[in-house]
């Protein structure tokens, strides 16, 4: 028998030298005989812990029991009992005399007596932990008793550790034998090493060793006696003394005295089975009990079960003791989440359990959870992540937002909901500064220039703000090409009034981007128009605007007269008052509007919607200046408003599809963006000198555009906005031969709405086909008016019908006659 222990306990391990841990620090207690060390593995640095024993020789009553223990630890396996990993003996010498020592390794764990005064907790939270404890120790043994016939011998507070998530472990299985109750010819000890036991924990059959009364008892008799020992060390502070002191119930709790008496009961037949103690208990009934044994058992609740249990968890969870919701709770939740078997409500109580841990503690607990979740295809899972992503996006790195994060946000871009596009929208505003400028330009600005024309219009509105937010993100060659026309094109033209505002705000808090000739021939133009826009807060941002970047012309203008030639930028800090960046505007779920088209339905929209404030968190900057949220005005009909026709009908963004690849059109427009280090004439001036150097000639005749629904072949844009400086008029080509384009399609999505480039056309001259010689602005006068009237038009019908000529009716009547 000997020689089967020893090489069941060499089986994993031929000495010291082999052991593959490292050994550490003891603990100050443990159980018996052995000596608890703090460990590591050589491998990879996990925790792991030692237990050691030692004897003087092979034969030490020691030894043998310590073999037993390795081998029961071995072979007995639940979730509530201590898991063994390795074991081995060595064996040394000190002078003449050998030394054998025995070695487990198992889970890392830590004595329950140090981790009590660790946590020091006190009143209700004690109560539940303590009751939590004795609930898996409970479990452990029931297991033992009932399900293997076991019995464990000494279950006290020094036979009980704890692992690093709280769990309580029972271990210290030397003297653990079979319950031979129902073997008639059993004589002598039932329990071999029962000599290990002190005597204070011994019940009174076993203290007298009558094996006939403890055969003829039930299996558990001898450990729920232990359990009440337990439970008296637990709740008195103390180590049991001696078996009187068990009388002293003053430190049990009143709901679990009743089941403590009966534990400890002097007739062994009527003791308290632990399976009984954890069907009945009172003292078990409390939230963390609850709480753990639901998330213990997930998978088999319905989903309405999960669905009001999580809804609960964030507030219960304040109520809990705070060190167990962190060590337990939080993994088992994040592992809940990380599997699908938790329901989206359950991201919140993780994220706020979250913020109760440091930043690194945080990075390894809960981010490697919320990067798996972006790929989850559950809808409700993405909303929640966007919606609280102002809580976590700060601890994202620059890499995994970029390369792991980013693809999968990026499809609430496309996504049929309009709430998860809005959120994907807002997300982006703590994403964007951590994305690459490969992925702004080659993907992110490709969306945004969708989301303009998006049939939301908060959603338009959001985009603007977003792309003023962002702006100083972007490297200088996409910023010439992309802020601009996104800001003037697409935001000034859009029929939603907080678009148009948002569009103005944004070109003055970008103001640091524009040099002075963008300024006054771009800027300025397209921002005047609107000081007479119907809308009061359109108009009042209008004259800001103006006020600011008249400013900043000034300013150039005196520093050229001064003859300053330092390179002093243009930036928002230099006026006083300016408009900082932007708030987000609305959320689309506000809005009851339809098509960007529609301007009936933003008008009931507008009319109903009380302003909002911009969002919190979300919305702040680096330089942390104050937030301008956009309001809907309440005040104006804007059916009865002459405002800029829909991004969506005439600005050559018609033929995108949903997509990606809809995004790739075949237009760039950015061939009147001329290099810095050539510098130009003013246009006008150009015009001028053009039209007195060349011949006069007749206009030749010109190419349809490729888009059937725009006669106009020069493609102004502003053409039909009465409201608008009218854009200088080019020559068209088809889009398909246009081979002067200096950007790549896929890089500039705002291509198609740019200002196009000056005009080289032929100016309109007088009549005889001549220069004046003595008039210099002959070549540019003003066409000779038409005598030709235009049919009438009448309002929402076509033409009348012509009247027929009287010639007509004499042929008629010859006919007749005829």
């Amino acid at each position: 028998m000997l020689n089967f222990l020893k090489g069941v306990v060499s089986g994993s391990g031929t000495g010291l030298k082999d052991l593959p841990y490292n050994i550490g620090e003891p603990y100050s207690s443990a159980w018996g005989s052995w000596i608890h060390y703090r460990g590591t593995s050589k491998d990879d640095g996990t925790p792991v812990s030692v237990f050691a024993l030692s004897g003087s020789t092979t034969n030490d009553g020691h030894l043998a029991a310590g073999r037993n223990g390795v081998k029961r630890l071995r072979t007995v396996r639940h979730p509530n009992i201590l898991s063994f990993l390795h074991s081995t003996e060595a064996e040394n010498f000190d002078g003449s005399t050998a030394k054998v020592t025995i070695y487990i390794v198992t889970e890392p764990v830590m004595p329950l007596s140090e981790k009590l005064k660790e946590l020091g907790l006190k009143g209700t939270q004690r109560d539940e932990y303590y009751a939590w404890g004795l609930h898996r120790i409970a479990k452990a043994v029931s297991f033992l008793n009932n399900d293997c016939k076991l019995v464990h011998g000494n279950v006290c507070l020094a036979s009980v550790v704890v692992t690093q998530t709280l769990d309580w472990k029972l271990h210290a299985f030397d003297v653990l034998s079979e319950f031979d109750g129902h073997n008639e010819s059993a004589v002598g000890p039932m329990l071999q090493y029962d000599w290990l036991i002190g005597a204070q924990y011994k019940s009174k059959e076993l203290l007298k060793s009558d094996w006939t009364t403890i055969r003829k008892s039930p299996p558990w008799t001898i450990d729920s006696w232990g359990l009440g020992c337990l439970i008296y060390e637990l709740f008195s502070g103390t180590k049991l003394s001696k078996t009187e002191d068990l009388c002293n119930t003053a430190s049990i709790p009143k709901s679990l005295l009743p089941d403590y008496q009966r534990l400890l009961s002097s007739m062994p037949p009527r003791r308290l089975n632990s399976s009984k103690l954890l069907e009945n208990s009172e003292y078990f009934q409390n939230k963390l009990v609850e709480t753990i044994q639901f998330m213990e058992i997930l998978n088999l609740k319905d989903s309405v079960e999960k669905d009001t249990f999580f809804r609960k968890l964030p507030n219960l969870a304040e109520q809990l003791p705070r060190e167990i919701v962190l060590k337990k709770l939080l993994p088992l939740l994040a592992s809940a989440l990380e599997f699908g078997s938790a329901a989206a409500p359950a991201l919140t109580a993780l994220l706020k359990m979250g913020s109760w841990l440091s930043t690194d503690e945080f990075s390894v607990k809960v981010l490697p959870t919320i990067i798996k979740l972006f790929a989850s295809n559950d809808r409700s899972i993405r909303v929640g992540l966007l919606q609280h992503i102002d809580q976590y996006g700060e601890s994202l790195s620059a890499k995994i937002v970029d390369e792991q994060v980013y693809a999968h946000v990026a499809t609430g871009f496309s996504d049929t909901s309009a709430f998860l596009r809005e959120l994907t929208l807002k997300s982006m505003l703590v994403l964007a500064p951590k994305l690459s400028h490969r992925t702004i330009s080659g993907s992110l600005l490709k969306y945004l220039s969708k989301l303009q024309v998006d049939e939301e219009p908060a959603i338009r509105t959001n985009t603007t703000i977003l792309l003023g937010n962002i702006a100083g993100y972007l490297n200088e060659g996409t910023r010439k090409r992309v802020l601009i026309n996104a800001l003037t094109v697409r935001a000034l033209r859009d029929t939603f009034a907080p678009a148009r505002a948002a569009g103005i705000m944004a070109l003055s808090a970008t103001s640091s981007y524009y040099d002075v000739t963008e300024i006054a021939t771009r800027i300025l133009p397209n921002i005047v128009v609107f000081t007479i826009d119907p809308d009061s807060d359109v108009q009042s941002k209008a004259f800001e605007a103006v006020d600011q970047f008249l400013q900043l012309v000034k300013q150039h203008h005196e520093k050229t007269n001064t003859g300053d030639t330092s390179t002093t930028s243009m930036g928002t800090s230099s006026i006083p008052g300016n408009a900082s960046l932007l708030g987000w505007a609305m959320s689309s779920l506000t809005l009851k509007g339809g098509k960007s088209s529609e301007q009936g339905s933003y008008s009931s929209a507008s009319s109903s919607m009380p302003p909002t404030s911009a969002v919190p968190d979300s919305s702040s900057i680096a330089d942390n200046s104050s937030i301008t949220p956009i309001h809907v005005s309440s005040s104006i009909d804007m059916m009865d408003q002459h405002v800029p026709v829909s991004p969506s009908l005439n600005d050559g963004w018609g033929e995108l599809e949903n997509g990606l690849e809809g995004l790739d059109g075949d237009k760039d427009g950015w061939d009147d963006i001329e290099p810095q280090e050539e510098p130009k004439p003013s246009p006008f001036l150009v015009n001028i000198q053009a039209a007195q150097r060349r011949p006069v000639s007749q206009p030749k005749p010109q190419v349809a555009s490729l888009r059937g629904s725009i006669k106009n072949d020069d493609e102004d844009l502003w053409g039909s906005v009465p409201a608008t400086a009218p854009a200088p008029r080019t020559s068209s080509q088809p889009s398909s031969t246009r081979s002067s384009r200096t950007v790549d399609d896929d890089e500039d999505p705002w291509g198609a709405i740019s200002a196009p480039a000056p005009s080289t056309k032929s100016l309109n001259v007088k009549k005889g086909g001549s220069l004046d010689d003595n008039d210099p602005w002959a070549a540019i006068a003003a066409p000779v008016p038409t005598s030709k009237a235009r049919s009438s038009i009448g309002r929402g019908r076509g033409n009348k019908p012509t009247v027929p000529k009287l010639g007509a009716q004499r042929i008629n009547r010859t006919s007749s006659g005829m």
